[in-house]
């Protein structure tokens, strides 16, 4: 049986492609480590997403498809693979699924109103919701970009609408904010890569394809994730709000509006920095607010390595 411990699987992006003499053992790697990585999630996945969310190495799906039938380390039930031994993620994604279905609505409803918000540029439904994996009473994931010194402004703005949507039993969290100057981002990993590439954009999807554009070394660590996601069936795109944004923008562009940017943005980068200083993923500055007090980008590490060891254990006594 080939090692597939978490020592011998890519940590670092290495891209391999499919004329490498170590394609062979390569692909199976890969895709062991591709299926450990979405059972961090309990998220089974089909063959075709295995090849999209491939990780570092390019492979034919024929390959993928062959690496798959190793039924001492892969499990197949309908339609989705898993690692040995976790079986039950099928039924936990399909129930996921429906919630899913039903909290769509509400973010493309409330992702409406942020978009024709002043100086938003693109507003994208990110985490377990863009993947239809979110389990009841879960926050709708928003990352919004903004036009540059409007960022704190733009999040107040956010905020107060996430308030309004409170009272209507929906909880918002737009968490992560750049503007257009922050585009290309400094924190390169597997897991930035899948944030990346699972995000869909509700409104800016132009926004949304320049910042795939110049994040291009996610390609070394997800080389088949370059579409861009589709929205869900049923759910359409925010309209242009171009025209009301201009109108909003152009009087608060003559009121005390760069005033409380610099206020809000000064008193909050001060509040945010003391209550998540022990957090390394949080990053306050004029062009980014990434508030990520749980520091899940680690704890998803952390838990793809536990992963890796069980399921090679569980392999190993089959």
């Amino acid at each position: 049986m080939v090692d597939v411990s978490f020592e011998n699987l890519p940590q670092e992006p290495r891209r391999e492609h499919a004329g490498s003499s170590t394609n062979g053992t390569g692909v199976l790697h890969s895709v062991f480590h591709t299926l450990a990585y979405a059972d961090v999630f309990d998220y089974p996945l089909t063959a075709t997403e295995v090849y999209r969310y491939l990780t570092s190495v390019e492979a034919s799906f024929e390959d993928i498809s062959l690496a798959l039938s190793d039924e001492t380390l892969f499990s197949r039930i309908d339609g989705y693979y898993t690692l040995r031994g976790r079986e039950g993620i099928v039924e936990t994604r399909q129930r996921r699924a429906d919630v899913a279905d039903r909290l769509w609505y509400k973010a493309a409803r409330y992702g409406q109103i942020i978009a024709s918000l002043p100086f938003v540029r693109m507003v994208a439904v990110t985490g377990s919701l863009a993947m239809n994996n979110v389990e009841e009473g879960k926050d709708i994931d928003f990352m919004l970009v903004t036009a540059p010194q409007h960022l704190w402004t733009c999040r107040a703005f956010a905020l107060f609408v996430a308030r309004l949507a409170k009272l209507d039993g929906v909880d918002l969290c737009p968490n992560y904010l750049i503007t257009t100057n922050a585009l290309a981002l400094d924190e390169h990993s597997l897991y930035v890569a899948h944030e990346l590439a699972q995000m869909i954009p509700l409104s800016g999807r132009e926004i949304y394809v320049e910042m795939r554009r110049l994040n291009g070394w996610m390609a070394d660590y997800l080389p088949h994730s370059l579409m861009v996601p589709e929205l869900p069936p049923g759910i359409k795109p925010v309209q242009n709000p171009a025209r009301i944004q201009q109108v909003l923008e152009l009087l608060l562009r003559f009121s005390f509006l760069h005033w409380f940017e610099k206020w809000e943005m000064n008193r909050k980068i001060k509040r945010l920095s003391r209550e998540q200083s022990s957090s390394i993923e949080s990053y306050f500055s004029a062009d980014v607010c990434k508030g990520h007090i749980n520091r899940h980008g680690e704890s998803v590490v952390t838990a793809l390595a536990g992963r890796m060891e069980n399921a090679t254990k569980v392999a190993t006594t089959n």
